[in-house]
């Protein structure tokens, strides 16, 4: 393939998985309260840091790399995790806890395997699902306008545009198929903006005030901090997802008709766990594996690393190009929390994708759900419930994605791993 096809098929890939790359620093920048040229700046980190992540899995070595054409972005099952560690312990705290479980993962990858049978569908289903509802009360207010308390909260306007941008996911993903549908949220957030545009509010100042171009610089928010609460919380994200890799992998292999072994395997994790590393000096965020971009190759049948390798490159240089970053904060709050709506509904589907046959197995794996999400749920709504606990515990299971984990955790030991089921 010459380099002028592998650029195109590249910027599809790009386009394929843009809408994630961009919303998890502005949910995250806007959750904890960061600054306009801030959130630019965490935007840029994140685009330049999907590239890094993406080329270092696509490359073969002998220490890292899957060698498979898959593309990483920002997970948003640590999104909720973020916002918490970020406005409880601090930024300093968030960042301290990605590299210490990006650590984590590198010593785990080689045995991981070993230990995956402690994370069957049962609970990773179970975390995702809850990590997914934790997620959507944020989704709701940015769809009023993003502070409950401002007069024009839940204005005819804000619903207006939030709808309408709605509707243009469903319509594009209904009416479409193959790349187009892959885009729908994206085609939405367009649609939403440009009404916004029409009607007088888009903000054109950050853009305005946004470099064209910057140097990325680590520990632009200052030193990490490492703090227990927050590193076991990232870490069972990182295992949560280090769990659906797995998946994506095997999936690629299929397609590309490449076997995989457990060498393999745990350079693929040894990547996602440098990757996380990498992305915590330089103040952006956990990576994993994009599986929108998984069915992007299998509709296209185009599996050569070559396009992969564009597609990261073309993510590196937007990431020095702050006013370009700048872009994404000209969508409008309810715009953004129609696409949030969309994309953590989707979340949610994707756990309950992973519990149904679970809990069709047996009556003690629909028990494991009901008391994970329950409890999960349950600690997010009311987090001061474990008030009386020692400070340490209070602490980690005020967390309802920790209680959830661990509820899961242990149930699962406790009906499926000891003794025999009657």
């Amino acid at each position: 393939m010459n380099n002028a096809k592998a650029l195109t098929f590249g910027f599809q890939h790009l386009l394929a998985m843009y809408t994630g790359a961009i919303l998890v620093p502005l949910i995250i920048g806007y959750g904890i309260g960061m600054t306009p040229e801030q959130i630019t700046y965490l935007v840029a980190i994140d685009l330049f840091m999907c590239g890094v992540a993406t080329i270092l899995q696509v490359w073969r070595g002998k220490f890292i790399g899957i060698g498979l054409p898959v593309v990483l972005g920002c997970t948003f099952t640590a999104v909720p995790a973020i916002i918490s560690i970020g406005n409880g312990a601090g930024i300093a705290a968030i960042y301290g806890a990605i590299i210490a479980s990006g650590i984590i993962v590198v010593l785990i990858s080689g045995f991981f395997g070993k230990i995956v049978k402690f994370f069957p569908p049962v609970v990773t289903g179970s975390v995702v699902t809850i990590i997914g509802i934790s997620l959507l009360s944020t989704a709701v207010t940015n769809i009023g306008g993003g502070d409950a308390t401002a007069e024009g909260f839940a204005s005819g306007q804000n619903l207006f545009l939030a709808f309408l941008t709605l509707a243009i996911i469903i319509l594009v993903y209904r009416c479409t198929t193959g790349f187009m549908r892959a885009i729908a949220i994206l085609a939405g957030m367009l649609t939403g903006t440009v009404a916004a545009l029409f009607m007088g509010i888009v903000d054109f100042q950050p853009v305005k005030d946004a470099g064209w171009f910057h140097m990325v610089q680590p520990f632009y928010f200052g030193m990490p901090e490492f703090h227990l609460e927050p590193i076991i919380t990232m870490t069972l994200i990182a295992i949560v997802s280090l769990v659906e890799s797995t998946g994506v992998y095997y999936a690629l292999s299929d397609i590309t008709k490449k076997p995989l072994n457990e060498k393999d395997l745990a350079r693929g994790y040894r990547s996602e766990g440098i990757a996380s590393v990498i992305g915590g000096i330089f103040n952006a965020f956990p990576y994993t594996t994009y599986s929108q971009n998984v069915g992007l190759v299998k509709m296209t049948g185009v599996t050569e690393r070559k396009v992969i390798y564009m597609t990261g490159f073309l993510l590196i240089i937007l990431g020095f190009l702050p006013k370009f970053a700048a872009l994404t904060q000209i969508i409008p709050t309810p715009v953004l929390g129609a696409a949030m709506v969309a994309m953590f509904g989707l979340v949610i589907t994707q756990g309950m994708q992973m519990l149904a046959p679970e809990i069709n197995k047996s009556m003690e794996n629909a028990l494991i759900v009901a008391c994970a999400i329950g409890l999960g749920v349950g600690v997010s709504v009311v987090p001061g419930l474990f008030a009386s606990l020692p400070d340490m515990l209070e602490t980690l299971f005020s967390n309802g994605i920790v209680t959830g984990a661990t509820t899961a955790i242990v149930l699962n030991i406790v009906f499926n791993m000891i003794g025999k089921k009657k």
